[in-house]
């Protein structure tokens, strides 16, 4: 084990925006033993503040399912991949076609575009934000904006129900949702996802996928869990995570990640560790 990699929401982070002082603990001892780390999320930077003040994060993190490279320390997008307006409001007209209720939004490096409906209520977090049309949001110049992820939600029915609806549809894009208990797509560049970022930043570091250790829970962690020396799914997490991963940590709410940390690092320390499988 030289890298960790960790999804942040439903993986070691709470709905109450909370990590666990356990979870806490073992990343802290992971770092002194020398293990690198790195956040993977669909979050986007500017909603990171979690890792910085409860775990003191200040490395890299990959935002937006693999479209960001973020520096905490920095403060600054390393990388990014982007999706072009006119594909984006193309995608938007597919899926109403399939969908008339869907409702839809963009992330950008510069912010947050919202149509309205898309949320119902506004979280506080976005009631800053004038809905409108992503046409009109967006403006003529889209591309320069920098929009990193698109999404679409509809209130009823299933993300996996609405993924399997639309995803043929939108081939020029890759698909993924994350969110428990909302049908919300979450779209990005055809070809990016975490692995795809993940094994770059490895690479990087001189890092093989053998010595790699990935925690996700939904199925925008399902190419980083397969791609992953030891792929660990919560047993808490969707049904396509726990199908993808080799290894499976135990539930969220029982401290699952600060339990196979602590465990891996005992190897090392016994000087028996073992690469995952």
């Amino acid at each position: 084990m030289r890298l960790i990699a960790s999804d942040i929401d439903g993986t070691i982070l709470g709905h109450d925006g909370q990590i666990r002082p356990r979870t806490v603990r073992a990343f802290a001892q992971a770092r002194e033993a020398g293990v690198e780390i790195v956040f993977v999320t669909g979050r986007p930077p500017r909603w990171l503040t979690p890792l910085r003040e409860q775990l003191g994060h200040q490395g890299t993190v990959i935002c937006s399912n693999g479209a960001v490279v973020y520096s905490m320390a920095e403060e600054k997008v390393l990388s990014a991949s982007l999706l072009r307006r006119e594909d984006v409001l193309a995608a938007r007209e597919l899926i109403l076609e399939l969908e008339p209720s869907a409702r839809f939004a963009a992330e950008t490096l510069e912010g947050f575009h919202l149509e309205p409906g898309f949320l119902e209520p506004a979280s506080v977090a976005l009631q800053a934000i004038t809905p409108a049309l992503l046409e009109e949001s967006l403006g003529e110049q889209g591309d320069g904006q920098g929009i990193v992820k698109f999404l679409a939600i509809t209130h009823h029915g299933s993300a996996d129900s609405f993924l399997a609806r639309t995803r043929p549809v939108l081939g020029g894009m890759s698909v993924t949702h994350s969110a428990p208990s909302q049908a919300l797509l979450e779209m990005g560049p055809k070809g990016v996802n975490k692995a795809v970022t993940l094994e770059q930043y490895a690479q990087s570091l001189g890092i093989q996928a053998a010595d790699v250790v990935a925690f996700g829970d939904m199925p925008n962690d399902v190419e980083m869990l397969q791609w992953a020396g030891g792929g660990y799914a919560m047993a808490s997490g969707h049904t396509a995570a726990l199908e993808a991963a080799n290894e499976r940590a135990p539930h969220f709410e029982d401290d699952g990640v600060a339990q196979v940390i602590e465990a891996l690092l005992a190897q090392r320390v016994a000087g028996a560790e073992i690469r995952p499988r």
